[in-house]
């Protein structure tokens, strides 16, 4: 089966294209920039071939597209710079790489959403990413959708952040009272699932979560990382109404100044203080899955 994959040069894209690899997939990656150091590191170490193309170009989508059997489309943002907005990359890109899919005959199309989209959510991310799905339901491509919680592993964005804080200070900060919930969930867990899915055909047509086998709060997954790295910190509690005001300041300096991504937004703030959960039973049972716990998981990485 000859499969593109988007994003494949990110976190969780290696992961899925090392497994693609290994079950002898061929493998096709969409890059913007196909001489780019990150793609062709994948592209050696995984011997996929890459093609150029960009979400935002619909033009590129149809020739990538043109000879695949699958399209696995990852591409996504967590915060937004120039035209990398929630509605361009999550909105537009997917329509593109579905209407690209459809005219180019691919038979299977598994999509990378969000635990916690719905069309009424308080953050822009959420409510982007339920329109992506909206565009993925409306194909007529043989589709699956993925919902994963904070996905955790070697170079994820979320662990090793609060990890390298707590190397670098005797404070954690939290922004409000970190008592949201989430079921951080392995990156191979999800690679896996996205894998499996692609000759499942009991999967077509279906959503969805995938999470961890623990609901933990925000502070309790401080707690476990400063166990497995045997350190003490003192956890500091932000009020929410200076929290904000500090990523409104972010947001302003990186736009408005350095052209890039804030690190932290009001949009990620309100994530941070929703519960994030599922129930990733339908999942785990059919793809296989066995999620370990979050201490177990980033001990194999964080030691």
């Amino acid at each position: 089966m000859n499969v593109l994959v988007t994003g494949g040069t990110g976190f969780v894209g290696r992961e899925i294209v090392r497994q693609l690899r290994i079950r002898g997939y061929r493998i096709r990656l969409l890059a913007r920039n196909p001489e780019s150091r990150a793609a062709r590191e994948v592209a050696s170490l995984y011997g996929a071939g890459v093609l150029p193309g960009n979400v935002l170009d619909a033009a590129s989508l149809r020739t990538a597209c043109t000879g695949q059997d699958a399209v696995i489309h990852l591409v996504g943002i967590i915060s937004e710079a120039g035209d990398q907005t929630f509605e361009n990359i999550h909105v537009r890109g997917t329509q593109n790489m579905v209407f690209a899919a459809q005219d180019t005959n691919v038979r299977r199309f598994i999509h990378m959403s969000a635990l916690g989209t719905r069309p009424d959510a308080r953050s822009r991310y959420h409510r982007s990413k339920w329109a992506a799905e909206e565009r993925v339901r409306g194909s007529s491509l043989g589709w699956t959708l993925f919902r994963p919680s904070i996905i955790c592993g070697p170079g994820d964005g979320f662990v090793n952040l609060l990890a390298k804080v707590i190397r670098f200070s005797l404070v954690v900060p939290v922004a409000g009272d970190g008592q949201a919930k989430f079921q951080p969930v392995p990156v191979r867990s999800v690679a896996s699932a996205f894998v499996k899915a692609l000759a499942e055909s009991r999967a077509i047509g279906e959503t969805y979560d995938l999470c961890g086998p623990e609901t933990l709060t925000f502070d309790e997954i401080i707690d476990h990382i400063l166990a497995v790295m045997e350190k003490r910190r003192l956890k500091v509690h932000v009020p929410l109404v200076v929290a904000r005001s500090q990523a409104a300041l972010l947001e302003w300096v990186f736009a408005r100044l350095l052209r890039r991504a804030p690190p932290f937004t009001r949009d990620q703030l309100v994530l941070l203080q929703e519960d994030n959960v599922g129930n990733g039973q339908p999942a785990n049972q059919l793809f296989g899955l066995k999620p370990v716990s979050l201490r177990e998981g980033i001990a194999r990485y964080l030691k």
